[in-house]
């Protein structure tokens, strides 16, 4: 694929609410939560989702959500995203070396929480964006938004010739489901990956030494298995459905989406020396090393991730990504895949400068 121009990552900044410990977790509230003839199979689940610790802006130790009204879940969402938002905007855009104003097109992907004004107005009067900004809040596409949205973001920078930014914000805390012991396996495998997080990416026309140019992006969708991942909004929050048949279709997908998006970039799997996967879960990562015949060591890092931070949803790839470039060697070429209701798959090849 050939650009008009070129979109180089400049900057990146993440920010973390306060973390725990998945053991604390279960032994402070989830144990409780599932005292019924589910406790034995939620703390298998628990113990073997991959999982150390991960983050909650609201946390169970602290603050039972699971009875609140979604109107009061969202009151809080906009309480507690903003200083995360403003966080892991301003340490992208303190790296890019870009000034706020100079922004062209601000993109803010996040599918737990709603409100207008959202983050993407109040962040660009917080924080001195341009009246002349253009804006795109893209909601619900769930674990694989960071894509598209840098997608979208590359494409307007190689255009138009001006910056843009990237946020993906994500509390998926405020979305605990009440207490029933007969809780389907689906809401325990939740409760027990998901976390909470920020990132934010800038990006340029000129070229960054160390930055990553967006070079392609790929995307597949099969939609005959749309049920097997759905977010509901309910009364009380948003409710996760995750089919374990996910593994499978994703094994069915994602070698042949791969090899597209390399092949017509004149690429094979051994030409890229760098994966940022997004950790759905541990299984999740399985497959796609099986599928790409991988090393061990290529999943290192999503594998990492997940342990430390858990599934933040849509800025967790990018939490992937932010390893791999902090490495003391950094890989020259990266793909970045991530996946999601549809289900869709997606994937995006950077090319270190």
């Amino acid at each position: 694929m050939k650009n008009i121009g070129q979109a180089v990552i400049a900057g990146m900044g993440t920010a973390l609410p306060p973390s725990a410990a998945q053991d604390d977790l279960w032994k402070g509230f989830f144990s409780d939560h599932y005292a019924g003839g589910r406790r034995g199979l939620a703390q298998r689940i628990f113990a073997n989702s991959g999982v150390r610790t991960r983050q909650a802006a609201v946390s169970p130790l602290l603050e039972d959500v699971s009875g609140w009204s979604t109107e009061r879940r969202m009151r809080r969402y906009q309480v507690e995203a903003m200083p995360l938002a403003k966080e892991a905007v301003g340490r992208a855009l303190t790296e890019a070396g870009v000034a706020a104003d100079e922004l062209g097109l601000f993109v803010v992907c996040s599918c737990t929480g709603y409100a207008t004004p959202g983050l993407d107005i109040l962040l660009a009067r917080d924080m001195g964006m341009a009246p002349s900004l253009q804006r795109l809040f893209v909601g619900h596409m769930g674990c694989y938004a960071a894509l598209p949205g840098l997608g979208t973001a590359a494409d307007f920078v190689a255009a138009r010739g001006r910056p843009a930014l990237l946020l993906c914000a994500e509390l998926t805390s405020l979305h605990l489901q009440p207490t029933d012991p007969r809780a389907d396996i689906q809401q325990i495998v939740s409760h027990a990956l998901f976390s909470d997080a920020a990132a934010a990416v800038v990006l340029t026309p000129s070229s960054t030494p160390g930055g990553y140019a967006v070079s392609d992006v790929s995307a597949l969708t099969d939609t005959t298995t749309a049920d097997h991942m759905t977010w509901d909004v309910t009364d009380l929050g948003f409710r996760m459905g995750l089919s374990p048949q996910v593994p499978t279709v994703l094994s069915v997908h994602v070698r042949p989406m791969v090899d597209d998006l390399l092949t017509r970039n004149g690429l094979t799997i051994g030409d890229v020396d760098g994966w940022a996967v997004h950790p759905g879960g541990p299984k999740i990562l399985d497959v796609v090393e099986e599928q790409l015949g991988l090393a061990t060591d290529a999943m290192a890092p999503s594998r990492e991730v997940l342990s430390s931070y858990g599934n933040c949803s849509s800025p967790t790839v990018l939490l992937v990504l932010d390893a791999l470039r902090r490495r003391a060697d950094p890989p020259r070429r990266v793909v970045m895949l991530a996946f999601g209701p549809g289900l869709t798959l997606y994937g995006v090849l950077l090319e270190r400068s």
